[in-house]
């Protein structure tokens, strides 16, 4: 047992995990349906219910649903999710710089129709061939590009204005892109740049490879999710804690940097069912013996969903249990005392391929409890049994301060 007795606090977000019935699963959900042994022991002993990740009239966004997670009330504070994964990338932005986050797709139909918002999950290095290929087009538009991980860029414009209306791509899959190109002040350089991308992509070596491989091109670009830089006080100066976040998407991560927290290099993380399990669990860990608080999100069964594979989800919800719950909590018996948020984000029905409103199951359990609880689950934890247990946190912002006694 570790001679420092100082809680440790942990947030953990299985991201999208949270579904809606299903004809196909008997009524069920895939958490419902998947095996997780260790989320159902946790439930068993500690404390279930549920809560509101996205306040009323927003949009259910891995944006909005985080920052709620992380403790800031998104009306509050939120401006739009690019700047945070600005932030991710060491980007920091002028007062009136406006960012966006920049998709690498694949359109279909004589690029009429959005296939795939992720470009068949490109590989990151596949991605970085096609962003330089593109950057001279867009900074010659005014703008610049920055390269992230897979499918997610970064685009500053300088100065932009406010008021254009974009469109997440993951939001219509198998639609007519018309139905959702940009609008208001600036569309019309953002179309240019989106047609642009058309002309140099088709025939980019990358997609020629990529569909000798049977593999969905990179073939356009897709803005969105702008927005100017945010003012947050960090969890530092608001609760008076240390942290560290492990995640491999840059939008997390940069919620974490605007919350004070310092982002942990994970080899590996990918963002996908492929990522470093091991090596996020052994980061959260090692940071924990140094530092009060750890934030550890898993993009997995977000992307699972959002392909429509219901098999997919259900295995990265069951990844998830073995590979990151099991070994972490084995890993925290050294310490004194702990206490963990266990939460997805928000619903991603795999019926509907993208994020809904509506509340999502948490479980909130201490070391004493663990300690303590039964041996074997007496509740299977799920949606329903999240329900039936009768607790609504309504603002899923103020489960930080249950979460570290501060309520």
């Amino acid at each position: 047992m570790s001679s420092d007795s100082k809680t440790k606090f942990l947030i953990l977000v299985p991201d999208g995990m949270a579904d809606s019935p299903s004809p196909d699963l008997a009524g069920g959900t895939p958490l419902q349906a998947a095996k997780t042994p260790w989320m159902d022991k946790m439930a068993s002993c500690g404390s279930v219910g549920l809560t509101h990740t996205v306040p009323p009239g927003m949009q259910p966004g891995s944006d909005v649903a985080n920052l709620s997670i992380m403790g800031y009330s998104p009306f509050e504070v939120y401006t739009g999710r690019a700047p945070f994964e600005a932030a991710s990338m060491g980007i920091w932005l002028g007062p009136n710089d406006l960012a966006f986050r920049l998709n690498l797709v694949t359109l279909e139909r004589n690029f009429t129709m959005m296939a795939d918002h992720s470009a068949d999950h490109i590989s990151t290095a596949e991605a970085r061939e096609i962003t330089a290929s593109i950057a001279p087009m867009i900074e010659d538009l005014g703008l610049n590009v920055f390269p992230g991980v897979s499918y997610r860029n970064l685009l500053v414009w300088k100065n932009g204005p406010e008021g254009c209306i974009t469109h997440p791509p993951h939001d219509f899959p198998g639609e007519p892109i018309s139905l959702y190109f940009p609008s208001g002040r600036g569309a019309d350089l953002l179309m240019r740049m989106i047609v642009n991308s058309w002309k140099i992509l088709e025939n980019h070596p990358v997609n020629l490879r990529r569909k000798n491989r049977c593999q969905g091109p990179a073939n356009s670009v897709w803005p969105w999710g702008q927005g100017k830089p945010p003012r947050l006080k960090t969890l530092k100066e608001r609760f008076g804690i240390s942290g560290s976040v492990v995640a491999a998407v840059d939008l997390v991560r940069g919620i974490g940097a605007y919350a004070g927290l310092d982002a942990i290099d994970v080899p590996g993380a990918t963002g996908y069912l492929d990522t470093n399990y091991a090596g996020k669990v052994q980061a959260a860990l090692e940071s924990l013996k140094e530092k009060d608080f750890v934030f550890l999100h898993v993009e997995a069964p977000d992307e699972a969903a959002h392909s429509g594979q219901r098999d997919l989800k259900i295995k990265a919800i069951e990844d998830f249990d073995e590979k990151i719950l099991a070994p972490l909590l084995e890993g925290l018996e050294p310490f004194a005392k702990w206490r963990i948020l266990l939460m997805p984000d928000h619903q991603t029905p795999v019926t509907t391929r993208v994020h809904t409103t509506g509340p999502v199951p948490f479980i909130l359990l201490d070391s004493d409890q663990w300690d303590t609880g039964a041996m074997e689950p007496v509740n299977v934890f799920c949606e329903e049994v999240a329900q039936s247990s009768g607790k609504m946190i309504d603002e899923a912002s103020t489960m930080i301060e249950l979460l570290l006694n501060k309520a």
